[in-house]
């Protein structure tokens, strides 16, 4: 019960890795305000858990910084949010990319500054933690405005952890390999596609998202004091191949 009587924020809880991460906090003892944007999703979470839920489109900047403020205040953090969208780069639009950047780097943005301005306004330490992917280290096929928009989540995590950790917030961010999420499931359902991205994994499987989240409640407690600006790769070895 490590996480007992600390609230956490949890963006993209209704499903995938945040559903798993907050279920996971909640069974250790935190409080959960979850933010998601099916209000299904996070009746059916509240049910299981007992969390408060906001429902909140995070593509709209203005509706992320309100449902911010509802969410405070709170001791920690973890912005697990993120969509996609499978284009060639010759057909990607500007408008899937400001809506892929919307969600997964501006949304964190904004829900950090507000829980990093409470924390600061009180004098209170804190810790963030960013689910990025491994696709901010590699230029993946179609997946041309996802691996932008992670690429620029892990530069905004060490600019933070640069302000925020002198005012005793520690940010880090977890770059997952594949996981098996809804959404990880729709960008690679083709065998062929699969099969090379498994053979380059000497562990041999994709990721469960219970796998992400223990890196990422590891990542919140005071056992990680000496991480920030970390970008963590949760990946079976990915990286060594």
């Amino acid at each position: 019960m490590e996480f007992s009587g600390k609230s956490v924020i949890v963006t993209g809880a209704g499903k995938g890795i945040g559903r798993a991460t907050a279920k996971m906090l909640a069974a250790r003892g935190a409080e959960v305000i979850a933010l998601s944007r099916s209000q299904a999703d996070l009746d059916s979470l509240a049910s299981e858990i007992g969390c408060r839920g906001i429902a909140v489109d995070l593509a709209d900047a203005a509706a992320t910084r309100q449902a911010a403020l509802e969410a405070l205040p709170a001791d920690l953090l973890v912005n697990c949010a993120g969509t996609t969208a499978l284009d060639p780069f010759l057909d990607v639009t500007a408008e899937t990319f400001d809506m892929i950047y919307a969600v997964n780097t501006r949304a964190p943005m904004i829900v950090a500054q507000e829980y990093a301005r409470d924390r600061v306004a009180k004098g209170v330490p804190g810790a963030i933690v960013n689910v990025s992917s491994m696709a901010s280290f590699f230029g993946i096929p179609d997946h041309a405005a996802y691996c932008a928009s992670k690429g620029g989540l892990d530069a905004l995590t060490r600019v933070m952890a640069n302000e925020l950790g002198r005012h005793g917030i520690r940010v880090n961010a977890v770059n997952p390999t594949v996981t098996l999420t809804p959404m990880a499931v729709k960008a690679w359902s083709d065998p062929a596609k699969a099969g090379g991205m498994l053979s380059r994994i000497p562990v041999g499987h994709f990721a469960d998202p219970d796998e992400v989240a223990e890196v990422i409640l590891f990542l919140l407690t005071d056992r990680a004091s000496m991480m920030n600006g970390v970008a963590m790769p949760v990946d079976g070895g990915f990286m060594v191949t």
